[in-house]
């Protein structure tokens, strides 16, 4: 059974329709990779399923619970995750201090001033910080970290939530190519130890190519492809709306390897 499922999913701005009547499902234990040129529709897509933009019509249901016209903040409690193209850290905290605060939300606790909040849940902070390679860093301050650091504590946050679906916005920008793809590697291993699925827009095909179970194409709004990737790299409608026609996609080496293990 699908943990996440599309039917129908529509938008429009005026009179122009930015998506228009897709459909797809996305199981537990999955990377879907959700593709397409500039203005394809892939932003209006992944906020409708937030709760950031609400759909005109269509549905979209985590578990058969329908999630089309709650607002972001119940999405997040239905188990929904979510990392941005720019992370977002609390840049006055130390790195342990962020996951903390993230685990308060989850647990929808406060704290006063005779229970400070950098005395909660620090156990359970470390251990999130260790999966994601940033335990010798909990102490530092974020805005001592390197970006690409600051995206794994990213990613912890996101997993304090315990996240059923985690939605991942352009999670490789502004990386190094090794750095993409200890990234990905990472939240490849991630999803298949917590058996959650991860929806996630790249534009680096490199990363798309290499990690993705399966992958949807949005043109103009429309889904015109999807399946495992080698099928989508030699799809003609793809071809032909990326490259024009008589190319297809090609990976660069680290790329490669990883497609390969």
């Amino acid at each position: 059974m699908s943990l996440l499922k599309v039917v129908g999913l529509g938008k429009s701005f005026g009179g122009v329709k930015a998506v228009d009547g897709i459909d797809f499902e996305l199981q537990a234990g999955q990377l879907l990779a959700l593709i397409g040129p500039n203005g394809a529709g892939k932003s209006t897509t992944f906020n409708m399923i937030n709760g950031q933009i609400r759909a005109d019509r269509g549905s979209v249901s985590l578990d058969g619970t329908e999630l089309v016209g709650l607002p972001p903040r119940q999405i997040w409690r239905q188990g929904v995750g979510r990392t941005f193209q720019i992370a977002e850290t609390f840049s006055s905290l130390t790195v342990v201090e962020n996951i903390q605060m993230a685990l308060l939300s989850h647990q929808k606790k406060i704290f006063t001033f005779w229970s400070p909040a950098n005395k909660h849940g620090r156990e359970q902070a470390m251990r999130l910080l260790e999966q994601v390679g940033m335990l010798e860093q909990a102490d530092r301050p974020c805005t001592a970290l390197a970006y690409s650091d600051i995206k794994r504590v990213e990613l912890a946050i996101a997993l304090a939530n315990e996240p059923r679906l985690l939605l991942m916005d352009e999670p490789t920008a502004g990386m190094a190519p090794k750095e993409r793809n200890d990234l990905m590697a990472l939240t490849k291993k991630l999803v298949l130890e917590r058996n959650m699925a991860v929806l996630f827009t790249e534009h680096s095909m490199d990363v798309v190519f290499a990690y993705a179970d399966r992958m949807i194409v949005l043109a103009r709004g429309r889904l015109i492809a999807q399946g495992q990737p080698d099928e989508i790299r030699h799809h003609p409608k793809v071809q032909e709306v990326y490259f024009g026609t008589g190319k297809t996609f090609k990976l660069d080496k680290t790329a490669e390897r990883a497609h390969a293990g």
